[in-house]
C-alpha cells in the first residue's frame, strides 16, 4: 500500500510516461505493480525516501526468491526511470540505483528458420486447410509477418484500409503508439488484398477478423492457424512462432548485406542496443564460414579469428 505522498508521485510518473513516451497501458501497470512491491519492501520507509541499501536488500531478495534476471532487470529499470523522475521534478537531490548494477542477462534469440524453410512455409503450409479462406489468411498473414519483420501484436492490429492506400510501404503502429514505415512486397500486398476482398461481406475494420468481424484476431487463433501451417510444411511446430518469423526476417537482412541502423527502423525498436544482439548471430555465422571454407581452418578457427 502506498502512502499518500508516494502515490501523487507516482502517478505524476505514469503520467510522464504516456504522455511524452508515449508508454502504453500494460507498460504503466507493470511500471506501477514494480513501485508498489519496492514499496512494500521498503516499509516502514518511504518510496520517496529509498536509499541505496534498501535498493541492494530488493535486488538480493529477488535473486533469493529465484527471480529470472531479466525481469529483476526491468524491475531495477522501473526504479532507476521513477528516481530520476523525482530528481527533475526536484523531490529528491540523489538517486538510490546510481550504483546499482543490472543483473547480467545471457542474451538469447531464437534459432531462425533458414530460407529453404521459410519458402516451404510459405508455399507448402498456407495450403490445404479445411476452407479456402483459411488458406487465403494463413498466406496473408505469413507473407506479411516475414516480409516486414513485424511483432505479432502490430500484425493483428492492422486495419483493413492499410492495403487501400497504394504504394511501396506499410504504416506500422508500435509500441509505446510509435509509427513507423515499412517496405511491403508485392506478395504480401496481393496477399492482403486477396484476403479484404474475400471478407469484404464481413464489413470488419481489420485485417485478420475474429470470430466476431468487429473485434480483431486473438493471439491464441492466430497460433492455432500457425500450428496447422508448420504441421503441413513438415516442420517442427515448436520452431516456428510470429518472433521466430520476426527473428528470420532479420537475421536473412543482416545476411544479404543490410546494417544495423537499417533494421533497427524496421523493427521498430527505439534503442540500437536492442538491436545489436543480432550481431552475435552474424558473429557466429562469420566464424562457421572460415571453419568451413579457409585453407587452415584445421587448426582451429580461435587462430584465425579473434573474439
Amino acid at each position: 500500500m502506498l502512502r499518500s505522498g508516494d502515490s501523487r508521485h507516482v502517478e505524476a510518473f505514469l503520467e510522464m510516461l504516456a504522455a511524452e513516451r508515449g508508454a502504453a497501458l500494460k507498460t504503466r501497470q507493470a511500471y506501477a505493480s514494480d513501485l508498489a512491491d519496492f514499496a512494500a519492501h521498503c516499509a516502514p520507509v518511504a518510496l520517496c525516501d529509498a536509499q541505496g541499501r534498501d535498493v541492494q536488500s530488493y535486488l538480493a531478495e529477488l535473486s533469493r526468491a529465484g527471480l529470472a534476471a531479466r525481469t529483476a532487470a526491468r524491475r531495477l529499470s522501473c526504479l532507476r526511470q521513477f528516481y530520476r523522475f523525482l530528481m527533475l521534478e526536484t523531490v529528491r537531490e540523489d538517486d538510490p540505483t546510481e550504483r546499482q548494477q543490472a543483473p547480467k542477462i545471457a542474451s538469447s534469440l531464437p534459432r531462425p528458420l533458414d530460407e529453404a524453410e521459410i519458402r516451404l512455409l510459405l508455399d507448402t503450409g498456407t495450403r490445404g486447410h479445411e476452407n479456402e479462406r483459411r488458406d487465403i489468411v494463413s498466406r496473408a498473414a505469413l507473407e506479411l509477418l516475414y516480409t516486414t519483420g513485424l511483432r505479432i501484436s502490430e500484425l493483428l492490429a492492422l486495419p483493413a484500409t492499410c492495403v487501400h492506400v497504394r504504394g511501396p510501404m506499410l504504416l506500422v503502429r508500435g509500441k509505446g503508439g510509435r509509427e513507423r514505415l515499412v517496405p511491403l512486397s508485392r506478395s504480401a500486398r496481393e496477399a492482403a488484398d486477396q484476403l479484404v476482398h474475400f471478407d469484404r461481406d464481413l464489413a470488419s475494420p481489420w485485417l485478420f477478423p475474429g470470430r466476431n468481424p468487429q473485434k480483431s484476431l486473438t493471439r491464441q487463433g492466430f497460433d492455432k492457424i500457425l500450428l496447422a501451417c508448420a504441421l503441413k510444411a513438415g516442420l517442427d511446430p515448436d520452431r516456428v512462432s510470429p518472433h521466430v518469423l520476426r527473428h528470420s526476417f532479420a537475421s536473412h537482412l543482416l545476411a544479404h548485406g543490410a546494417d544495423l541502423r537499417a533494421l533497427q527502423m524496421l523493427l521498430g525498436h527505439a534503442d540500437i542496443a536492442t538491436t545489436q544482439i543480432y550481431t552475435q548471430v552474424m558473429s557466429e555465422r562469420l566464424r562457421q564460414a572460415v571453419s568451413a571454407h579457409h585453407p587452415l581452418a584445421r587448426k582451429g578457427v580461435s587462430d584465425l579469428v579473434e573474439d
